[in-house]
């Protein structure tokens, strides 16, 4: 059984997401787990390859929830996010292998695309008493390597 901090922790997540599809990012993986570290969620449009850490509090939690994204935590996801980025541009050029000996047009990598500039972003999410999402505030370009 989940406890209340997963509970909490999930519902901002899920807002955050809606938060992206709505702005026309397409959402490639949720809580991306690596011995390095754990991305909540990892998302992409034409531009950008997001690496998002995902923050909820509800209303008698003191203190903003991207303060608790600490230079320790940025380290970590940085390492992740660099492991998902080895692991599917690896992918991305052994399917185009494959593709291309199948046929020459090819369908758009997945994630792997080198054009694509990674960006690391919090996601502030404060839940009401009920665990409805009220606010969420979006920091883009929060950390950087």
């Amino acid at each position: 059984m989940p406890t209340e901090r997963q509970l909490t922790g999930n519902l901002g997540e899920d807002a955050a997401a809606s938060h992206l599809l709505s702005k026309g990012f397409v959402v490639l993986r949720r809580n991306y787990h690596t011995r390095q570290g754990e991305v909540d969620i990892i998302a992409r449009d034409a531009k950008f390859l997001l690496f998002v850490e995902v923050k909820a509090r509800g209303e008698a939690m003191w203190g903003t929830p991207c303060e608790a994204v600490t230079p320790g935590k940025q380290r970590k996801i940085i390492k992740a996010a660099q492991r998902y980025m080895l692991e599917h541009m690896q992918a991305d050029i052994d399917a185009g292998l494959k593709r291309r000996a199948a046929r020459p047009l090819s369908a758009p990598s997945v994630c792997g695309d080198p054009a694509l500039q990674p960006r690391f972003d919090v996601a502030e999410v404060y839940l009401d008493a009920f665990g409805v999402p009220r606010k969420l505030r979006w920091i883009q370009n929060a950390f950087g390597v």
